[in-house]
């Protein structure tokens, strides 16, 4: 597997190459780096090394046309990428921000090596050397799913160099592993990441996400995620998927919210029930995870300095489920922030 995976991803740096040297406008077949899926934003890159390779970041900078001197740093979840957040940026940006969208290496349109240590640690580093690179100081740090997660490490990791924290709907809140949920290896969930299809997607985020509803304009994320497994080439990302599903499971953030200085606001849909490894529980512990409810207002209660903001019909992603009054509740929460 690993030589296959190797020359898949030979290939794939060959085709993205041909794509940034062509422009992000260009069209491809679907593919593990999102060629045929444009961003609502210009992407650029940010080369580095990490771990003895050369990597590469892509990212949205955009600037405020009446900037308030304040910059917002947004970090997708595990099933999302950096133009999931297209319902944000504008606002944010008419607001003053100066917004900030990384994919996270591994992700996306971001390198996806075969061999990778993944961290919640490395990839703050990776964000940290970003965010210095390109000038951003002392952003707001918001996060969404695995992104929250990332966030709060990042908030661990750099206190003196971030202004706020956001966590949407993140995970990490649990230990699913203390609670029950029994280990997998990485080849197990790279076998299980094989599986990947348009139709497995929505099915989990229709049941996980949105509480049982389903709108047509989720179809876009649904596909987005789904071109990246297709083909051959597809195995890279799932092969990286499975890599970070283990950084997820086995590096939780809830015994250290108390270690968090920084002003938070937590904002979550109550009707999300993600956790990860629920379908590998035994049905007496299944139904116990993924409580957010609870979860918020022991994550509020433990948060040194937190404001919870809830949304009673909504469930994981409320930045795509209700855009506008999200935002709404994201700026009005900014503002008591400052």
């Amino acid at each position: 597997m690993r030589l296959s995976v190797m020359s898949m991803l030979s290939r794939s740096r060959v085709a993205l190459a041909i794509l940034f040297a062509g422009g992000m406008a260009a069209r491809a077949n679907a593919d593990p780096y999102l060629a045929n899926f444009d961003y609502p934003e210009p992407l650029q890159r940010y080369e580095f090394r990490s771990q003895g390779q050369q990597l590469f970041m892509a990212y949205m900078d955009v600037p405020s046309p009446r900037p308030n001197g304040k910059t917002i740093v947004l970090m997708h979840g595990k099933n999302f990428c950096g133009a999931t957040w297209e319902g944000a940026i504008g606002p944010l940006r008419d607001a003053g921000y100066r917004v900030v969208v990384p994919d996270q290496i591994g992700f996306c349109k971001s390198s996806k090596p075969q061999a990778y240590q993944f961290g919640l640690h490395q990839l703050s580093a990776n964000t940290h050397a970003l965010l210095s690179h390109i000038g951003a100081i002392r952003p707001i740090v918001a996060g969404h799913s695995m992104g929250g997660m990332l966030a709060m490490r990042y908030a661990l990791l750099y206190p003196q160099d971030l202004s706020g924290l956001v966590l949407i709907n993140p995970i990490g809140l649990e230990d699913w592993k203390a609670k029950g949920v029994p280990m997998a290896t990485v080849d197990q969930l790279y076998e299980h990441e094989l599986k990947t299809t348009f139709d497995t997607i929505q099915k989990y985020q229709q049941t996980t996400y949105y509480a049982g509803t389903w709108k047509p304009a989720y179809d876009r994320w649904v596909s987005m995620l789904a071109g990246m497994y297709s083909g051959d080439a597809g195995k890279i990302v799932a092969w990286n998927q499975a890599l970070t599903s283990d950084m997820i499971f086995a590096q939780p953030v809830v015994y250290e919210l108390d270690r968090i200085s920084v002003t938070t606001l937590l904002m979550i849909g109550l009707k999300d029930t993600t956790a990860i490894g629920k379908d590998r529980a035994p049905g007496n512990v299944a139904k116990t995870l993924g409580n957010y409810p609870e979860l918020a207002r022991q994550a509020r209660d433990r948060l040194r300095s937190a404001e919870l903001v809830t949304f009673d019909d909504l469930g994981h992603a409320p930045q795509i489920q209700d855009p506008a009054r999200f935002i709404d509740a994201l700026l009005t929460g900014l503002a008591r922030m400052h």
